[in-house]
């Protein structure tokens, strides 16, 4: 199981998972993937009667928002947003990183209809982008993981406004009442969960967690909202340890099971001409707005900083984080999802514009942090060198 908490692992996973459904889905094969995709499962006459593809992505999904939002909780309160000093820059990055993409999707979308999928390009897969750090980026300083993990954190943030929000329409607000309830219990139960009855009051959150995410499905507002709340609202020192257990099933199963899911499309017999606005918004926002956003953001807070200390990333370092930040892929998946449910056409080429984004910025921030993790291995050696000689003198 430990091969499956390594951020190198579940990056291959992801990856893997969304290169196999795009190959499935234009097989022969395909027909019977779309059928056991859009298959109803559950209470007939309920919400509670999806498909299994809204089951994966309205319900298991929400285990890892549950997992991210606990992570979350860690940083504001222990780790590196624990202090608005250290949330500044890379707030003031990310920032950046979400504004410029929604302009060049404006730009290129303006008067075709779709504009309305703006949030698809402003969102940041954790998962993969510290994968790809981990895969090339040995001897690295670790300040660059902390600054993408925070950039990435604060996206996220971001992201599950824009879905709490956007996607929402009419709310049921006694159902969402019912579930605020059912979280508070769940932080109540959380705070004895390291007692002697753990196993009773661990199925008890269960059941709890359960009734919440009905609630808020109920209630007409994205079911993975309930996931970001039960996260944020439960008791941190058992937290980290739910955190420990779920990591691997998040990163082995959910996040690759979600990525098929969302990555089964046929790609369109269209010449480059014929794709719509929305697939060329993305295309381009994903890899260029956020890198130049993300860099533009990053230099600004740097001009900002009046403390005197040395900035937390070099120029190379900055730029190489912007590159890890067009990778989408997870939540961005999720947004074009719900961006353009009444137009299927347009989501499936949304899919595939993620899909195309993430992979040029995935090889582009290969590259940079692959030279980086380089210029740094060098610059340690030749460090090591000098003392080694001075020592010897």
């Amino acid at each position: 199981m430990s091969i499956l908490r390594s951020p190198r692992a579940a990056a291959v996973a992801l990856l893997m998972a969304a290169i196999l459904a795009l190959v499935l889905a234009n097989s022969p094969v395909g027909p019977a993937l779309f059928a056991v995709q859009d298959l109803h499962v559950g209470i007939p006459g309920t919400p509670l009667y999806l498909s299994t593809g809204h089951w994966v992505s309205d319900g298991l999904l929400a285990v890892f928002f549950f997992v991210a939002a606990i992570e979350l909780k860690h940083e504001l309160a222990d780790g590196q947003l624990n202090t608005l000093a250290k949330a500044a820059k890379p707030a003031i990055a990310a920032a950046g990183g979400v504004v410029l993409p929604i302009a060049i999707y404006l730009a290129v979308t303006t008067g075709s209809g779709y504009e309305s999928g703006w949030p698809v390009p402003t969102a940041t897969d954790i998962a993969f982008a510290l994968g790809i750090l981990a895969v090339f980026g040995h001897g690295l300083p670790g300040r660059l993981r902390v600054f993408l993990l925070a950039l990435a954190i604060l996206d996220d943030i971001v992201g599950i406004a824009f879905i709490a929000v956007l996607f929402t329409d009419d709310p049921d607000i006694l159902a969402l009442l019912c579930a605020a309830i059912g979280v508070a219990v769940f932080a109540l139960l959380s705070r004895h969960l390291d007692g002697r009855k753990r196993a009773p009051i661990g199925a008890a959150m269960i059941l709890v967690g359960l009734v919440v995410w009905g609630f808020v499905l109920a209630s007409g507002v994205h079911p993975t909202i309930a996931g970001v709340a039960l996260g944020l609202a439960m008791h941190r020192p058992p937290a980290a340890s739910v955190r420990h257990a779920l990591e691997p099933v998040t990163n082995g199963f959910i996040l690759p099971l979600f990525a098929f899911s969302a990555a089964l499309v046929v790609i369109p017999h269209l010449g480059i001409r014929d794709f719509a606005a929305p697939f060329w918004g993305i295309t381009l926002a994903l890899p260029i707005g956020k890198l130049l956003g993300i860099v533009a953001g990053g230099w600004l807070a740097d001009r900002l900083d009046r403390s005197g200390h040395p900035p937390l990333l070099t120029f190379g370092g900055l730029v190489t984080a912007g590159a890890l930040g067009g990778i989408g892929f997870t939540v961005s998946l999720l947004m074009n999802e719900l961006a353009f449910h009444a137009a299927p056409e347009i989501a499936d080429e949304g899919t595939l514009a993620v899909l195309l984004g993430s992979t040029i910025s995935i090889i582009t921030a290969s590259i940079l942090v692959s030279w980086q993790a380089r210029y740094f291995r060098r610059l340690r050696r030749l460090r090591e060198h000098v003392t080694a000689r001075r020592d010897l003198a």
